[in-house]
């Protein structure tokens, strides 16, 4: 457990408690693969009889290869030799949704493809095996003044990267670990024809809704299938009719064993973002300022989207992957919030502080580490304004009016026309922007986006001070109407009209739309004045953080370092097990189907279910899923993870797949910022109730009889 102290004063408490405030415990950190021999021995220790090179191997095929990074913010991992692809109903669920109609309503009811025939090309969606990691940061850093020397840095870094890939068809990237302390280059191959195979309902796939999202006890199968396809030469190519399914250097067995609590459990995957370092000052900021106003910002289009999507199937439809995209991250913000507040994180980190400022005052050769916390600290008192300002422009211009997606097309359009012109492209240009149109209008509401456009306008610029012509409700109104009533860009026949006709005079029809004049107007300022010194803010502390990190491994080298996560191949491991995170509360490991029919009966419109489930519970027709008489929908595991690792494998000790990690608990949704293993658990849909979805509840054996099922 995490033992939150109080301020005192007295050096010597401080000096005897550092050890424990900097230890970090064997179940939190996400380790990367090519070092993973440094941990083999604690991992053997916790149940696991795998050696590192089973794990991560260059030179032979090891586990690496049936991992994926899945459309660039998931997780995905093989499971046949025919390249079928397992990753959540949530990372899939914007392919799910694109193929979706009132005629064929994929959403509702599923689908399945019963040959390779039937299944469904998605452009643009990518799958990423990672060939290699090579840790590279003295090539990167050689001939550099400082570690802060990006010209020379981002030189010998485009040097690298070229002599990597003046061969062959892999790619490569070089990202900076520990704010630039450490460099590793990631070979990777890039498969671009991967192919929609099946998924269930959402009474399934989303079972639970907004009301169990990131809660504990969970019976969502979240789960999705799709196919690589590559050329005949067993190498990545665009989509063709000609590919054929993938063969992989390695795909994951299928744990049917029964589980109990203490099972060793391994997740392996693409975790996205964690800030374990941050200063006390800026935490606290997050959690009383930044956090509630984007949740603030984000209940007002919810309400909107919520309200419209139960009025109309076509609406549900239009904006279902819309809603479970803002919805996700605001209620995963709350519980961050909720957390970080019980385990009074502010005081845990100015005691961490206090232990790491002691320590650097205790010998002259650690002298240089000694003012940095405090000047972390005065970054954020002096500068923090703007990353206030820069969260709302984020939040504004990315997750807010929908139309604003067609303005910053034109407006690019705008910036580079007689570049376009001169070189030949214009036309080009216009049928991208055509095209690309039929899919915006196919998924966009005017009254939905006016609503949201009405709300978010007025909150943001409340939030960061500014006014708008006309101040107030009134003003905001009447420049919708406006907008939606007359602007090209609300509206798809305008829209295609005036790129059928698009020629010089158009630019001079732009200045006089009220949409693009109120679009270029409000994110010129966010881009000139907000970008800019949310990037020195930035800029500064970085550099601030590569010094405290690096004093943090010279001062305590017995410490278990690991880098933030950064959308990197990792993995971190743990075990089977419940938790008990609140005074009186304690939560069981797993969860069945009786639980899922339970919440069915309590008539939360979250909870539908469609007959065929009732009926299967009814006859507990489980086929050989069962432990115990029991389907087990869900387990939670003592894994550290984040986003990013939805889709992951959660492998046992054997390196077989258990299930699916598709979400973290309510109380652990802090541990991007503080990890407390005595709280924090991520949940996995279990491998065999995805499996009895798609055999018996779904008709699709084929699919199952494609793995290999190790009892």
């Amino acid at each position: 457990m995490i033992i939150i102290y109080k301020k005192v004063r007295i050096s010597l408490l401080i000096t005897s408690v550092f050890i424990n405030l900097f230890l970090v415990r064997a179940d939190e950190g996400m380790l990367i693969p090519s070092l993973i021999a440094a941990f083999e021995s604690d991992m053997k220790a916790k149940g696991m009889k795998l050696s590192a090179d089973d794990i991560y191997a260059i030179n032979k095929a090891s586990l690496k290869d049936a991992i994926f990074q899945f459309g660039g913010g998931c997780t995905a991992e093989l499971v046949s030799s025919k390249g079928l692809l397992l990753t959540n109903h949530h990372c899939g669920y914007s392919q799910i949704q694109s193929h979706s109609s009132l005629e064929k309503d994929y959403l509702k009811n599923g689908f399945w493809a019963k040959s390779l025939a039937d299944e469904l090309p998605n452009p643009g969606l990518t799958a990423v095996r990672i060939v290699r990691i090579e840790d590279v940061g003295s090539k990167v850093l050689a001939g550099a003044t400082s570690k802060d020397d990006l010209s020379t840095i981002q030189e010998n870094i485009k040097r690298i990267i070229a002599e990597t890939t003046k061969q062959g068809h892999y790619e490569a990237e070089i990202k900076a670990f520990n704010y630039g302390n450490d460099y590793y280059m990631m070979v990777k191959e890039i498969f671009t024809d991967i192919r929609f195979v099946g998924t269930p309902p959402n009474s399934i796939g989303k079972f639970g809704g907004d009301t169990d999202n990131w809660v504990w006890p969970r019976h969502t199968g979240d789960f999705s299938v799709f196919r690589i396809y590559a050329g005949k030469d067993n190498k990545p190519a665009e989509y063709s009719n000609d590919n054929v399914p993938y063969t992989p250097i390695r795909h994951l067995n299928i744990s049917f064993r029964d589980r109990k609590e203490g099972d060793f459990t391994m997740v392996y995957g693409f975790p996205g973002q964690t800030e374990q370092h941050v200063v006390s000052s800026y935490l606290k900021f997050i959690i009383e300022k930044e956090r509630p106003a984007r949740i603030h910002m984000r209940d007002l289009s919810l309400g909107v989207i919520d309200g419209a999507m139960k009025s109309s199937d076509l609406i549900r439809i239009q904006y279902s992957a819309k809603q479970a995209s803002i919805a996700n991250a605001w209620k995963k913000w709350i519980g961050q919030v909720d957390g970080l507040r019980t385990l009074d994180a502010v005081t845990v980190k100015q005691n961490r502080e206090a232990a790491y400022t002691q320590k650097a005052n205790s010998n002259e050769g650690w002298k240089k580490y000694a003012t940095v916390v405090a000047e972390m600290n005065a970054l954020v008192e002096r500068e923090i304004s703007w990353e206030f300002k820069y969260a709302m422009g984020v939040e504004y211009f990315s997750y807010g009016p929908e139309y604003f997606k067609l303005a910053r097309s034109i407006n690019d359009l705008v910036i580079n026309y007689q570049k376009y012109k001169e070189m030949g492209e214009l036309s080009s240009v216009i049928e991208r922007l055509k095209s690309g149109a039929e899919g915006f209008f196919k998924n966009y509401d005017e009254q939905v986006d006016r609503q949201i456009f009405e709300l978010l306008t007025g909150e943001y610029l409340k939030q960061i001070n500014e006014i708008l012509e006309n101040n107030g409700e009134i003003g905001i109104k009447s420049t919708a109407n406006m907008i939606y009533s007359k602007s090209i860009f609300t509206n798809k026949q305008r829209y295609v009209a005036f790129l059928e006709k698009f020629n010089d005079k158009s630019l001079l029809k732009l200045k006089k739309d009220e949409g693009f004049s109120f679009y270029v107007k409000n994110i010129s300022t966010f881009r000139n004045e907000v970008v800019p010194s949310y990037q020195k803010f930035y800029t500064e502390m970085n550099s601030l953080l590569q010094r405290y990190v690096e004093g943090k491994k010279e001062m305590f080298p017995n410490d278990k370092h690991w880098p933030d996560a950064n959308s990197t191949l990792r993995i971190t491991y743990g075990k089977l097990e419940g938790s008990a995170p609140t005074d009186g509360m304690k939560y069981i490991e797993h969860t069945t189907l009786d639980g899922m029919i339970t919440k069915y009966y309590s008539g939360n419109v979250d909870f539908e279910l469609q007959p065929r489930m009732l009926e299967l519970h009814k006859d507990k027709n489980y086929g050989q899923y069962a432990q115990d008489g029991q389907l087990w929908v869900c387990f939670t595991g003592s894994n550290h993870t984040t986003g990013g690792n939805s889709g992951s494998p959660v492998l046992d000790e054997n390196g077989n797949l258990m299930g699916l990690n598709f979400d973290r608990t309510w109380e652990s949704t802090m541990s991007d910022y503080l990890f407390d293993p005595s709280r924090c658990r991520n949940v996995v849909v279990d491998i065999r109730y995805v499996l009895w979805v798609m055999d018996v509840y779904s008709d699709a054996k084929h699919l199952v009889e494609e793995m290999t099922l190790v009892k």
